[in-house]
């Protein structure tokens, strides 16, 4: 069975703590706790597109993926068909735990 893959809205995920994580130490965690948990992890900044449209869109034609992100906006077009659905502050929580 193929890995699934782990969309994180990063902006999302950095911003729900104080002080935000940046950019370099959110990539870093996530990398090695998607290691850890067999998973490809893919970290979607803003960019040319906005973030929001790039994980809906990718989303959309993944045979398997889970969805991290507290954007209700996000949930609505991309949660339906996700495996697992993670808040940005759960998650941000759950990969500092195991640092």
């Amino acid at each position: 069975m193929r890995r699934p893959v782990v969309f994180v809205d990063a902006e999302n995920v950095r911003r729900s703590a104080w002080p935000n994580v940046s950019r370099d130490e959110l990539v870093r965690l996530v990398e090695h706790w998607a290691a850890r948990e067999g998973v490809e992890a893919r970290v979607v900044f803003e960019s040319a597109e906005p973030a929001d449209d790039t994980i809906a869109r990718e989303a959309a034609s993944a045979d398997r993926y889970w969805l991290v992100t507290s954007d209700r906006g996000l949930r609505e077009r991309a949660a339906e068909s996700a495996e697992r659905v993670i808040g940005g502050g759960s998650f941000l929580r759950r990969l500092r735990s195991v640092e």
